[in-house]
């Protein structure tokens, strides 16, 4: 047990340095190359905190266990919105960019609904479908490659301007503390739990899917108290887009993915979360505490609704 602990708090040490690390080298890249931050929150910070999910369920499909990735992307993608950018709001306004508002939020949500399209009609997401989450993952990746030529929406934030190669060093280096983080993290709380009884499916949908979240948690907190409100924000949603499109559509290239039925509520919910992050957005331009008060209450509302069913 005292080992345990010891793991899961190396494993929190790594994420709040790995993530303070990542966050820096991302931020001065996008200063240094005109990049707006908004954009490299939405791409390379992104897709860095989503590897523990790509690695789970990946590593799952290849292993012909595929059945855990409709749970553990979904229900990541329903944390990243009320968890993290609940404790977010909670600490800082986080401003919402126009074209987050505009773009890439409702494509979060169709993304999710298309999700939620596959797994109604036949219980499964397949090659053919996993090809279309692939074909409308390089269409976001392309309009991205667009609103960075703009270079428009440049954020004015805590940012040092370090020489290109110490960015990339500390980006991966924190990378690579993030994933190892959330490892430790995920397998010290686990067996902690274990340890007082809890019950292997509680552990499932509370501790691996909260952990496996926690380096979008720490890195989007750490980017708003750096005042880097564009990688805060677009961190999540580009993220939640990765988990859909490349994370589930690579699974089904692999093997075809089990959707069963009561995943169809999750989805409906992580569809509904998309829709408060955008409607508590609409009239300020800007995530506050009150929308974040509201998003912790819904989560709440889900835990509820996970420890009944």
């Amino acid at each position: 047990m005292f080992m345990q602990v010891i793991i899961l708090l190396v494993g929190f040490l790594f994420l709040v340095k790995g993530a303070d690390w990542f966050v820096e080298g991302a931020a001065s890249i996008a200063k240094k190359l005109g990049i707006p931050q908004l954009i490299i929150g939405l791409t390379i910070v992104a897709m860095g905190t989503s590897m523990p999910e790509a690695a789970v369920s990946i590593t799952a499909g290849m292993n012909k266990n595929a059945g855990i990735t409709i749970g553990n992307v979904v229900g990541s993608n329903i944390l990243n919105i009320l968890i993290i950018l609940g404790v977010t709001a909670l600490i800082t306004n986080v401003a919402i960019q126009k074209s987050t508002f505009l773009y890439e939020i409702p494509f979060m949500i169709v993304v999710t609904i298309v999700l939620m399209i596959f797994g109604i009609t036949g219980s499964e997401v397949t090659f053919a479908e996993g090809v279309i989450f692939w074909i409308l993952f390089l269409a976001y990746l392309g309009y991205l490659f667009v609103m960075a030529r703009k270079g428009n929406d440049q954020e004015d934030g805590e940012t040092k301007d370090y020489p290109i190669w110490k960015c990339l060093l500390l980006m991966a280096l924190g990378g690579i503390l993030v994933v190892k983080g959330s490892d430790f993290a995920v397998s010290g709380a686990s067996e902690i739990a274990r340890y007082f009884g809890i019950s292997e499916r509680f552990i499932g949908l509370t501790i691996v899917a909260l952990g496996t979240s926690l380096p979008e948690l720490v890195t989007s907190v750490t980017a708003a108290k750096r005042g880097n409100a564009g990688i805060a924000i677009g961190n999540i949603v580009g993220s939640n887009i990765f988990n859909i499109l490349f994370v589930i559509g690579t699974t089904a290239l692999i093997c075809t993915v089990p959707f069963e039925s009561k995943f169809i509520i999750d989805t409906g919910i992580a569809i509904l979360c998309g829709v408060i992050l955008w409607l508590g957005t609409f009239r300020h331009k800007e995530l506050r505490k009150p929308c974040g008060i509201l998003m912790l209450l819904c989560y709440a509302a889900y835990f509820v609704y996970l420890c009944m069913v």
